[in-house]
């Protein structure tokens, strides 16, 4: 009977076989990713070529540098509040129905063209001539649709407004009255 193996011997490889090795599996990689690296390159050469690389070296090189003038710019009020409207601006633009939006903004730009065919005339309009465009169905339309949008501008959204809500938090936060 065939006694039990109670050692195991790892075969070692020397530091050069382990290089060749490597090797080898660095060349497999290349020739794997062959596309994909020549388009790097050829990125590399393009971001070379308009000073991308040098400029990214510099920041880089002098990063802690390059941070403390960023936060020091960044900490200025006016800075501040830049940031902060862009980040309202952009919370509020995620909320816009662009399907909604589109018909009025065709309207705006059909608006528009007619107004820039008649900038320079010198008619003037008197208070029969408004009474008597109302007659025309596209003034008609024109004015319900203005109507109705002042109707929604005028209606009560300050539930709606995250800027009201954060600063009634910060004010319970702190321990005042909402």
């Amino acid at each position: 009977m065939a006694n039990a193996t109670t050692k195991i011997k790892r075969l070692e490889l020397s530091e050069e076989d382990q290089r060749k090795k490597d090797l080898r599996e660095v060349e497999d990689a290349l020739v794997s990713n062959k596309t994909a690296i020549l388009e790097s390159l050829q990125l590399m050469q393009h971001m070379q070529d308009r000073g991308i690389l040098s400029l990214l070296n510099g920041l880089f090189g002098q990063g802690d540098k390059v941070l403390h003038v960023l936060v020091k710019a960044l900490d200025k009020p006016e800075n501040t509040n830049t940031l902060k409207n862009m980040l309202l601006m952009l919370g509020v633009l995620g909320t816009v129905n662009v399907q909604q939006l589109e018909p009025l903004l065709i309207k705006l730009n059909k608006g528009v063209e007619r107004v820039a065919e008649k900038k320079d005339t010198d008619h003037k309009t008197g208070y029969l001539d408004i009474v008597r465009s109302l007659k025309d169905p596209e003034i008609n339309r024109a004015v319900t649709l203005m109507l109705t949008f002042l109707k929604g501008v005028g209606e009560e959204t300050e539930h709606m407004e995250k800027n009201k809500q954060q600063e009634a938090g910060e004010r319970v936060d702190r321990g005042e009255n909402a």
